[in-house]
Order: C-alpha cells, then structure tokens, then sequence
C-alpha cells in the first residue's frame, strides 16, 4: 500500500512542482529545505543554533487549505531572498518537535540562532514583508 507513488511519505504535502520534496535538498540557491521528521528537524534547530544564519521555519499540514496555498509562495520567496534559510515542517511528520505549534500556517523567525519573531496565518504581502525585515 502506498507504494504506487514515487516519493512515498515525504511528499505529502500536494507541492511537489513548487518545493522539492526530499529531505534537505535545497533549490538552486540551497537555501530551501524539508524536514523530513522528528530527528531532522532537531538536526535543522542545531543547524540554526550554531550557524547564525537567519532562517524561516513555515509550519504546515498536508490537510490544511491555507498551508497548502502559502507553501507554493514560500517556496518562491526562498529564491528572492538567498541570504535566509527556509525550512518547510509539516506538523503531522515531525509530531514530537511541533507540539507547541497551535495555528497552521506558523511561521517562525531566527536570527542569531535565537527565535526573534513569529507570524500565524498565511498572507502573501505579510510573508514577503516579514521575510525582508529579517533578511
């Protein structure tokens, strides 16, 4: 069962034309990452942590309609913007890592590998102005 898709489950998220779907392969920049489960995306936090780099991590569901709506414009702007790490977590795959999240979409923000600032809910405009504030 389930077998009959390429990808299996770590493409779930119906995006795959927009975002790659494997796991911590970037886009052409290398900029743009999915974690892939619990593990990884505490791999991802010690990579922030003690990188420095700024980044972005969007909280998301596979079954959530706005998640679905913004990730495609996520992923987009993680070309416009080669200086921020994008992370894209579905909260279903990384269930132990994300049970402080409450909204989906969640996006949170870190610079200096402290969280600095967070924004619920999805918007195109919103995103892309939080994003150039903290690039």
């Amino acid at each position: 069962m389930g077998n009959d898709k390429g990808g299996g489950d770590k493409a779930k998220k119906g995006t795959e034309e927009s975002c790659p779907p494997s796991n911590l392969l970037g886009n052409s920049k290398g900029n743009l990452f999915t974690a892939a489960n619990d593990d990884n995306l505490n791999e991802i936090f010690r990579q922030i942590k003690t990188s420095k780099t700024p980044a972005v991590i969007n909280y998301g569901a596979s079954w959530c309609r706005v998640c679905s709506q913004i990730l495609p414009v996520f992923c987009q702007l993680s070309s416009k913007f080669p200086k921020l790490s994008f992370v894209y977590a579905d909260i279903d795959e990384c269930p132990e890592t994300t049970q402080h999240i409450r909204y989906t979409p969640t996006f949170h923000f870190y610079r200096d590998g402290e969280r600095v600032d967070e924004m619920f809910g999805a918007g195109e405009e919103r995103l892309h102005d939080r994003l150039w504030l903290h690039s």
